[in-house]
């Protein structure tokens, strides 16, 4: 028997240990299915609209959710089925489960940079300072990432894990680091993207309520998984907990993606008080136009319009019967962290 394997054989609880991955995988599976109700969702939505680049991410987006669902079963079917009872196999370490760790790590930084991209879009006529700073930390975070995806490489038994803890808690900090960077830069913008009317300043910010809760949630998750590291790093409590990472982060941008028509039945846009507007106003942040050249499309409606997946939000409503004001708002992001 080797040293790892003695190492770890004394300390081998199955209820703390593979217990803990049962659990994990079961959670990551519900989490699958409810991604897989936000892609149905989305694709429902944009039904009959040309191929945009949304549609194809939240395609991939998916498929790699279903890689990591899979790589995940089969790691936990190799120790609990294949090999159950057999020493020297539980103390070792799958291909599966390194493999996923990959597929986790791309995930992640695949929905940061979609965030950025999305932090870019709302930046539009301001400062590039902020998209640009988010941008080279996220590069970093992900530098890390990759120094994680290394070290668990030259583990071969679960032993080894231990000596690599300064990676786990480096790349699970930087995770959370980032989240909050990218939440208060989605947060910033939308709240100096006020445009003056109820609705529209109502809508943005019950959009940076959904920014708050889904980065706390992801971090939280991320913090946990250092956390019963640190304390418990003789079991795999953490590791079930790092299986809900990835499922997590595409949760949160596939729910913030199909957020604006969730929001669309309370939408309103009130009477005079918010049609006071000038003639051919503009705001650069968000590219707010009023205009009083519209045909008349009835009283108190609002559409969300998303012709080839633009992100155009349009409110029509109509002020007086033959006076109609069109307020359109494009916000090309709304996706928080």
């Amino acid at each position: 028997m080797s040293s790892s394997m003695q190492d770890l054989t004394p300390q081998l609880h199955l209820g703390n240990t593979f217990g803990a991955l049962f659990i994990g995988a079961a959670c990551a599976a519900i989490l699958f299915g409810l991604s897989n109700i936000q892609a149905f969702v989305y694709f429902q939505m944009h039904k009959g609209t040309v191929i945009s680049f949304l549609k194809l991410v939240v395609a991939l987006l998916w498929m790699l959710d279903a890689l990591h669902l899979f790589l995940v079963f089969h790691c936990v079917y190799y120790y609990l089925v294949a090999h159950y009872a057999d020493i020297g196999a539980l103390t070792e370490i799958v291909w599966s489960f390194k493999l996923q760790i990959v597929v986790d790590v791309i995930i992640v930084y695949g929905v940061h940079l979609l965030y950025l991209h999305r932090i870019w879009i709302v930046g539009k006529g301001r400062s590039r300072i902020l998209p640009m700073t988010v941008g080279a930390i996220i590069t970093l975070g992900s530098g890390i990432a990759i120094t994680l995806i290394w070290a668990v490489y030259q583990c071969h038994a679960f032993s080894d894990l231990i000596k690599i803890e300064w990676a786990t808690f480096m790349a699970l900090g930087a995770i959370t680091f980032v989240d909050f960077i990218i939440a208060s830069s989605l947060c910033y913008l939308l709240a100096t993207s006020r445009t003056g009317f109820s609705s529209t300043d109502s809508m943005i910010t019950k959009l940076m309520a959904y920014v708050i809760n889904t980065g706390c949630l992801t971090s939280l998750c991320s913090m946990s998984a250092m956390i019963t590291c640190a304390v418990m790093p003789r079991n795999f409590v953490f590791l079930g907990i790092e299986f809900l990472v990835a499922k997590l982060y595409i949760n949160s941008f596939l729910a913030l993606l199909n957020a604006r028509y969730y929001l669309q039945p309370v939408t309103e846009i009130n009477h005079s008080s918010e049609v006071l507007v000038h003639h051919g106003i503009y705001r650069p942040e968000l590219n707010i136009m009023a205009s009083q050249d519209e045909e008349f499309q009835g009283s108190r409606r609002s559409t969300f319009k998303h012709p080839g997946d633009d992100d155009v939000i349009e409110f029509t409503h109509s002020a007086t019967p033959h006076r109609p004001i069109e307020v359109t708002v494009e916000m090309n992001s709304f996706s928080p962290v």
